[in-house]
C-alpha cells in the first residue's frame, strides 16, 4: 500500500509539473480539475459525495445516515459550500477562510453563518473549506461524506460541484421520484460524471412515499429502466438503485424507531453502501485512476499542441542546416581528392629519377649548345607551372566556397644556373680554350665550337643512351669531347637534384598549409533556436515523464514518448577532410585526370603568372544553392568521366546497364495516381488551391489548428469529437504536403 501511495504521489507531482508548463489560467476548468485530482490521489480517505439538484433532500439523507441534524436543512436550498463530514470523537466544525484564518467551533451551529446561502442565494466568497467532525462508526473506517450544494441553481455552485465530484470515490445521485431524471440531470450525469471517468455511481430515489401506490409502481418501473441504462462500475452482486424516503428516515432515527427506519429503505441502503465501500476502499486506485486518465489525456493533448509546432520548426531548421553541411562536407572531400591527386602528380614529377629520365639529356644538350636558359623557360618552367596551377586551383576553389584562410601560391624556384669547369685541353688541339676556363649557364658550345662542339653533343647522347657508369680503365683514353660531355651530364644531374629536393620540401609545406584552406566552421546555433530547443526539451521531458508515471500505475496511453531532436553539428567546430575520410584514386583515375586536363587547358593563358587572386575575405561567400549547384556539376562531370572510362574498357556493359537502369527508374520518377489523389485531397482539406506554396500550406495549417484545436471544446463532447477528427485530417494533410 505504501508503494502504491508513493506511485500516486509521483503521478500527482508529474501532473502538476506538466500543467505548470501549459500556463493555464487559475480559474480554468482544467487547472481546477488537475489540482483537485492531484489532492485526491494522495488522500487516504474514501470519499462519498451526495449529488443532485437543489431541494432533493441531500442534506436530509446524510443527517438520517448520521442519526442527527448535523447538517443544515430547510425548505429552501441552503447548502452554500461543500461540507466534508469526517470522523471525530465529538461533533465539531472547522471553517478555513481564504485568508488562512481557521474557525474551530463545537457543534454545527457555525454552519448557519458560513455554509448556507445568503439572502441573495449566493455562496460566501471568503470560505475556503468547511469540515464537520462526527463520532459515527462508519466514518471511523476512513470514510468521508461530502454534502454538495444543489445543482441547477447558480453557475458558481455548479462549478464548485463539478470540481468536488472529481474528489469522490463513490457518488450518490439523489433522484426526485416525482420528476424522475430530468433533462438537466441526464446532462449532468453524462458531462459531469461519465465523460470524466466517474462511474462508481449509486442512484437513490427520494419522495417515493409521497406518491399514490399505483404511481409508485409506475415510478419503480421507470427507475429500473434508468438503472439498467446506466451500468455503474460497482462490485458484482450489488444494485445501483435504492429507495430511501429521506425525511421519514431522519425522523425515525431521531426517535429511535427501527421499524420506521427499515420501512423508509434507509437500513437496506446503509447495509449495501457499507458492503460496497468495504470492497472498493482497499483498492481505491481502480476508482480514481480512470479520472486521472481523462485529465491526463487533456494535459497530453495540450502539451502536444505546444510541442509539435516547435518540434516541426526546429526539425525543419536542423534539416536545412544538415543539408548545407552535407553539401559543404562533400565539396570539401571532393576538393581534397582533387588537391591530393594533383599534389601526388607533382610529387611524382619532382622525383629525381623521373626528372633525370625526362629532362637530363635535353638539358645537357641545351647546356652544351648555349641554350640552357631558353630550355629552362620553354620546357621545365612550363611543365612545373602547369602542375603547380593544377594543385592551386583546388585551394582557390576551397577559398571561394568556405572563405577560411586565403591560400598562398605554390611557387617552386629554380636553382642557380649550372656552371661547368672545363678540363685541361689536349696538346694536339688548337680549337679549345685555355685549361680551367669556366662556362656559366650560357653553355660551352661557344667555347668548343665547330666539329668539337658537335662531338660533345653527340657524346652526351651516346653516354646517356649507353648509360656508361664505370669507365675507370677507359677514362684516360676518352676523347676530350667525351670528357666535356660527361661534365655537362653531371652538372645537369646536380641541377635537377637540387631542384627536386627543394621542390619536394616546398610541396610538403604547401600540403600542410592547405588543411587550413580546405575546411569550414560549423556555425553556432542561433540564440532563438537554442531558446526554443530548451523550451521544447522541457515540454518533451514533462510529457515523457507523465507517460512513464501513467505506465507505472497501469494507465495505458496512445501516445509515444518524444525523442530529442539532435543538433545539426557535432562537437567539433571545424570540418577538415582527412585521407581516411576520402576515397583515394589511382593515378590512372580518368575522371579526375579529365578535370585536371580541362583545368590545364583553361589555365593556358596564365602560365607565366599565378592564378588571379580570389575575392577578399570580407566579400560574401556563395549562397548555399550556388554551392550545391557547383558541387552537383563536379559530381556530374566526375560521374560522366567515370562512365566514359568504363565504356572504353574492353567488354564494358555500361551502356546496356545504363539503359536498363533508366527503364527501371522511369516509373518512380513520376508519382502514382494514388499519390496524386492524396495530394489533391490534402490541398482540399487545407482549403488551398493545387500547387500552393509550402509557406501557404504552413499558414493554412496554423489557421486550422487555431480553429479546431480540441482544447477549445473541453466540456462539449460532441464538438470535441468533431474537432479531434478534423485535426486528424488536417495533420495528415500537412504531413503529405510538407513531404511532397
Amino acid at each position: 500500500m505504501q508503494q502504491q501511495y508513493e506511485g500516486y504521489k509521483d503521478l500527482a507531482d508529474s501532473l502538476k509539473s506538466a500543467s505548470a508548463l501549459l500556463n493555464l489560467e487559475r480559474k480554468s476548468q482544467l487547472h481546477q480539475d488537475i489540482i483537485t485530482i492531484c489532492n485526491h490521489l494522495v488522500n487516504p480517505s474514501f470519499r462519498i459525495a451526495v449529488f443532485g439538484p437543489f431541494n432533493h433532500g441531500k442534506s436530509t439523507l446524510l443527517n438520517a445516515m448520521l442519526g442527527n441534524r448535523t447538517l443544515p436543512i430547510d425548505l429552501i436550498p441552503t447548502t452554500g459550500a461543500a461540507i466534508t463530514v469526517k470522523y471525530g470523537s465529538d461533533v465539531q466544525t472547522r471553517i478555513m477562510l481564504v485568508d488562512g484564518t481557521e474557525i474551530y467551533r463545537s457543534g454545527t451551529e457555525v454552519l448557519q453563518q458560513f455554509a448556507i446561502l445568503d439572502g441573495n442565494r449566493q455562496m460566501r466568497r471568503d470560505v475556503a473549506s468547511v469540515e464537520v467532525f462526527c463520532p459515527h462508526s462508519f466514518l471511523q473506517t476512513g470514510v468521508e461524506f461530502l454534502d454538495l450544494p444543489g445543482t441547477n441553481d447558480r453557475d458558481e455552485q455548479d462549478n464548485l460541484i463539478q470540481e468536488q465530484l472529481l474528489s469522490a470515490d463513490l457518488v450518490i445521485q439523489l433522484l426526485d421520484a416525482r420528476k424522475l431524471m430530468t433533462l438537466g440531470e441526464r446532462e449532468n450525469l453524462r458531462d459531469w460524471l461519465l465523460d470524466r471517468g466517474i462511474k462508481t455511481v449509486i442512484f437513490v430515489a427520494n419522495f417515493l412515499n409521497l406518491l399514490e401506490p399505483e404511481e409508485q409502481k409506475q415510478v419503480q418501473n421507470r427507475l429500473l429502466f434508468v438503472a439498467e441504462s446506466f451500468r455503474a462500475e460497482l462490485p458484482p452482486g450489488f444494485s445501483n438503485l435504492y429507495r430511501v424516503d429521506a425525511l421519514p428516515a431522519l425522523r425515525a432515527r431521531l426517535k429511535g424507531d427501527v421499524a420506521a427506519a427499515n420501512s423508509s429503505g434507509l437500513a437496506a441502503f446503509e447495509t449495501a453502501l457499507q458492503n460496497i465501500v468495504g470492497i472498493l476502499q482497499p483498492n481505491r486506485g481502480s476508482v480514481r485512476l480512470p479520472r486521472v486518465q481523462a485529465i491526463a489525456s487533456q494535459i497530453q493533448y495540450s502539451l502536444k499542441a505546444k510541442i509539435d509546432p516547435i518540434a516541426i520548426e526546429i526539425k525543419s531548421f536542423v534539416d536545412k542546416q544538415n543539408t548545407k553541411i552535407e553539401i559543404k562536407q562533400k565539396a570539401a572531400d571532393l576538393i581534397y581528392k582533387g588537391f591530393t591527386i594533383s599534389v601526388e602528380e607533382l610529387r611524382d614529377w619532382l622525383a629525381l629519377p623521373k626528372l633525370l629520365t625526362k629532362y637530363q639529356a635535353d638539358a645537357a644538350v641545351a647546356l652544351a649548345e648555349n641554350n640552357f636558359k631558353s630550355w629552362q623557360t620553354n620546357l621545365l618552367k612550363k611543365d612545373v607551372t602547369q602542375l603547380q596551377l593544377a594543385a592551386m586551383k583546388w585551394l582557390y576553389q576551397a577559398y571561394e566556397f568556405f572563405q577560411e584562410e586565403r591560400p598562398q601560391d605554390l611557387l617552386i624556384p629554380f636553382p642557380s644556373e649550372p656552371q661547368v669547369i672545363l678540363p685541361s685541353k689536349p696538346n694536339n688541339t688548337d680549337d679549345l680554350s685555355e685549361p680551367g676556363s669556366i662556362a656559366v649557364g650560357g653553355g660551352i658550345g661557344w667555347l668548343l665550337g665547330g666539329p668539337v662542339g658537335a662531338a660533345v653533343v653527340g657524346s652526351i647522347s651516346y653516354l646517356l643512351n649507353k648509360n656508361i657508369q664505370k669507365q675507370d680503365e677507359q677514362l684516360a683514353k676518352e676523347s676530350y669531347h667525351q670528357e666535356v660531355a660527361k661534365l655537362c651530364i653531371t652538372t645537369i644531374e646536380d641541377y635537377l637534384s637540387r631542384f627536386s629536393s627543394h621542390g619536394l620540401s616546398i610541396l610538403s609545406e604547401y600540403e600542410q598549409k592547405a588543411e587550413k584552406v580546405i575546411c569550414f566552421e560549423f556555425s553556432q546555433e542561433p540564440l532563438e533556436i537554442t531558446q526554443k530547443r530548451e523550451n521544447l526539451q522541457q515540454l518533451q521531458n514533462s510529457f515523457n515523464q507523465l507517460l512513464r508515471k501513467l505506465e507505472k500505475v497501469k494507465i495505458l496511453s496512445n501516445h509515444q514518448p518524444y525523442k530529442e531532436i539532435p543538433k545539426y553539428s557535432n562537437t567539433s567546430r571545424k570540418y577538415s577532410p582527412h585521407p581516411e575520410r576520402v576515397q583515394t584514386f589511382s593515378k590512372k583515375d580518368t575522371s579526375v585526370k579529365q578535370q585536371q586536363e580541362n583545368t590545364a587547358k583553361n589555365s593556358a593563358t596564365r602560365v607565366e603568372s599565378v592564378s588571379p587572386p580570389p575575392p577578399p575575405k570580407a566579400s560574401p561567400s556563395l549562397r548555399p544553392e550556388e554551392v550545391e549547384a557547383k558541387f552537383r556539376d563536379w559530381e556530374l562531370n566526375e560521374e560522366i568521366a567515370r562512365m566514359k572510362a568504363e565504356m572504353r574498357q574492353p567488354g564494358s556493359q555500361t551502356g546496356k546497364q545504363q539503359n536498363t537502369t533508366q527503364s527501371n527508374k522511369a516509373p518512380n520518377q513520376t508519382k502514382t495516381q494514388t499519390e496524386k489523389d492524396q495530394i489533391t485531397r490534402a490541398y482540399s482539406i487545407l482549403g488551398l488551391q493545387a500547387n500552393a506554396s509550402l509557406a501557404e500550406v504552413k499558414q493554412a495549417y496554423r489557421t486550422l489548428v487555431k480553429k479546431w484545436h480540441p482544447d477549445l471544446f473541453i466540456g462539449k463532447p460532441q464538438l470535441l469529437k468533431q474537432a479531434q477528427e478534423k485535426m486528424h485530417l488536417v495533420n495528415e494533410a500537412y504531413t503529405i504536403l510538407s513531404d511532397k
